[in-house]
């Protein structure tokens, strides 16, 4: 194919996947819309050994909650009944809940709430916990969450302790962690402790099939943990910079759905996976994701394996969380994978803002070594061949 042809192809490429893409997100409205009066749900899955089925898809609370009111009265009506949240989570997400709940308090039996501690330790964990209680107007929290583990030893004997003595005074209906970072080693060390009751980690289509977090994700499930999926995206959209992207792209949008939906029935297509927490700031989005839990089309072995080649030839561009690896590689004490997140903020999910508050929580004396560390050790390391080191230039320029 010439280039001329080829750039041609691309440009017209564009232009229907814009006609395409809007109408994915038309059709799920008309969709949904007729299908309110049947009371279509999305559907639920078993959280681990619980005895809870929760939804298979959970409002993510990283947004303006108390701006969209309407719009989380809509996703409970579709059965988006798993709802996370932080009590680090700025624009109000947990005041936004309670708000919520103060105007339709029928509706908190009909929520799994979830929400997660910044403390590690039992005294800082009932502070939060009490404090989240009072903001979400709520005297239960059905999944509790230490927030951000990076390594198994943030949960000790006095965690568990906490955590069955906060259950038994019925505060808490269940206890875990969520993880950005060293997923499978986590996974892996929580199924041995025998007392973790759910696990919220980075899971998408480039890292699902590895054989490690296929093991992780089996050894939870024997011990009956169960399993939320965050970062479902795998470092956001179609670039449509490559052939395979498409090819990938435009297969999709001929099956009726956009790249964004089919990463998410990828994840579902593991039934141990319980729920995909997503971000949904908005109603177009919320529409396309609860399109994508409803749509009974199975991904083909086609569309799979488009999914990991577009993975292979991608994956430089994506951290996969394994920082024990680079940041073991250099003797400052630089969070590599933590400014790789924020740079995922700002570049996939759009939001510098986020990034850049994240950023600005980093001790100076850090934000300092991270302009002057060189990276040449951890980049030889990295299972990705990440350009590393360029990477935390980009990210200090852009957050800064």
């Amino acid at each position: 194919m010439s280039t001329r042809n080829k750039n041609w192809s691309r440009r017209d490429f564009l232009k229907t996947a814009g006609i395409a893409g809007a109408g994915s997100l038309l059709a799920p409205a008309a969709h949904l819309a007729a299908a309110a009066g049947e009371q279509n749900q999305i559907p639920q899955r078993p959280f681990g050994k619980s005895g809870i089925d929760v939804s298979a898809l959970s409002l993510g609370g990283m947004f303006d909650i108390n701006s969209n009111m309407i719009m989380m009265k809509q996703a409970l009506r579709w059965g988006v009944t798993y709802w996370d949240t932080a009590d680090c989570y700025q624009r109000g997400s947990e005041r936004g809940i309670g708000k919520y709940f103060d105007k339709y308090p029928e509706d908190r039996q009909k929520v799994f709430l979830v929400t997660k501690s910044d403390a590690g330790d039992p005294k800082g964990m009932s502070r939060l916990l009490e404090r989240s209680l009072e903001r979400m107007q709520t005297d239960y929290i059905d999944l509790y969450f230490l927030h951000g583990v990076y390594g198994i030893d943030e949960l000790d004997q006095s965690t568990r302790s906490w955590a069955e003595k906060t259950k038994a005074a019925g505060k808490i209906r269940l206890f875990g962690f969520s993880t950005h970072r060293n997923m499978e080693n986590l996974m892996l060390a929580a199924a041995k402790l025998g007392w973790v009751d759910g696990i919220m980690m980075t899971y998408n289509y480039r890292l699902m099939h590895t054989d490690r977090m296929q093991r992780a994700v089996d050894a939870c499930v024997k011990t009956g943990i169960g399993l939320t999926a965050m970062k479902t995206q795998g470092g956001g959209s179609i670039k449509t910079d490559t052939d395979t992207e498409l090819q990938m792209a435009g297969r999709f949008l001929q099956k009726g759905f956009t790249d964004a939906q089919a990463k998410l029935m990828a994840v579902w297509q593991n039934p141990n996976i319980a729920s995909i927490c997503s971000q949904m700031p908005n109603m177009s989005i919320l529409m396309a994701n609860v399109a994508a839990a409803l749509n009974r089309t199975k991904l083909s072995a086609r569309d799979n394996d488009l999914l990991q080649r577009y993975a292979r030839e991608t994956r430089s561009d994506y951290c996969a969380g394994c920082t024990h690896i680079c940041e073991s590689a250099i003797e400052d004490n630089v969070p590599i994978g933590d400014m790789m997140r924020y740079l995922m903020y700002c570049r996939s999910y759009g939001d510098r803002d986020m990034a850049v508050r994240e950023f600005k929580k980093l001790p100076g004396n850090i934000r300092r070594k991270i302009a002057t560390t060189d990276y040449s050790a951890a980049e030889q390391k990295c299972p990705q061949k990440m350009a590393i080191g360029t990477l935390m230039k980009e990210a200090l320029a852009e957050l800064g």
